[in-house]
């Protein structure tokens, strides 16, 4: 079974930084594509970053591009997500994903973490 556990939200001021961990198990970590994904309030979920563990190719979302960054710790089976310059904007529940293939990334296909809450206050 695969599983997922998402962890690092909490409050933090606009301009400030956050790190978001994904601790997987019951994937070939080195062999996977993991995913972040937020949903605010009122909105639909949005995919915002993704990485390919075997080759650490990257994807970002144009809303954090240059702002975040998504980085795997293989020997720990743990994807990051570095937040920096939060805006309010960046207020959501932050959710992590992972798939066989990063075409399964969102779908069915895929498995989901419980969400950790990211508050920003301007």
């Amino acid at each position: 079974e695969v599983q997922l556990q998402a962890s690092g939200g909490g409050l933090v001021q606009a301009g400030g930084s956050l790190r978001l961990s994904c601790a997987v198990s019951g994937l070939t970590f080195g062999n996977s594509a993991i995913a972040w994904f937020r949903q605010a309030p009122g909105k639909e979920r949005e995919g915002i970053a993704c990485i390919v563990s075997d080759n650490d190719d990257t994807v970002y979302s144009d809303s954090v591009k240059g702002r975040f960054t998504i980085a795997s710790d293989n020997a720990k089976n743990t994807v990051y997500l570095q937040m920096s310059n939060l805006k309010p904007e960046d207020t959501a529940v932050y959710y992590c994903n992972a798939a066989t293939s990063w075409k399964f990334l969102g779908s069915s296909r895929s498995s989901w973490g419980q969400g950790t809450q990211v508050t920003v206050s301007s």
